[in-house]
């Protein structure tokens, strides 16, 4: 009997964006204009790197 999977790659999509977005987030780290950007440029660069990690363990179970 042959078993038919669907198989998505939204996972990696989606680990994609959130990627992007913690790159533009350690780019306003380091190149931000005051301490307060800097600081949420980390924050977003952690929260959307944390997200990434989410979207693959959701989309891949």
């Amino acid at each position: 009997m042959a078993t038919e999977t669907l198989e998505s790659d939204m996972a990696v999509g989606v680990a994609l964006i959130f990627g992007a977005l913690a790159v533009v987030g350690a780019g306003f780290m380091f190149a931000g204009a005051s301490q307060i950007v800097m600081a949420w440029g980390f924050a977003l660069a952690m929260v959307a790197a944390m997200l990434a990690v989410v979207a693959v363990q959701v989309f891949d179970g």
